[in-house]
């Protein structure tokens, strides 16, 4: 899905909102999604799930065309556990 189709589905729902509005609610929210990641916080959605910034550990790692061992520094990904409600949801029968 799209931001500019979450917008128009969230619009259609709410009429009274207009979409520039739904879009500036939208940007702050990801935006305090981002911060409090970046921060080292848990962002727990209750029935969707939790992302948490997860660290990749420095390394020597090899590069497989020239067999060249490389320094990769540490780095960051996001982690993301489903909720159980989403989890039963996504795997219910229709």
């Amino acid at each position: 899905m799209l931001k500019s189709n979450l917008v128009s589905s969230i619009h259609k729902k709410y009429s009274s909102l207009n979409p520039n509005e739904i879009e500036s609610i939208s940007n702050l929210f990801f935006k305090k999604i981002i911060l409090a990641l970046k921060e080292g916080k848990k962002i727990e959605i209750r029935g969707f799930g939790t992302l948490a910034k997860k660290i990749n550990k420095a390394k020597f790692v090899r590069n497989p065309k020239t067999n060249e061992k490389i320094y990769k520094d540490e780095t960051y990904k996001i982690h993301f556990k489903i909720g159980k409600i989403l989890h039963n949801r996504i795997n219910s029968e229709k």
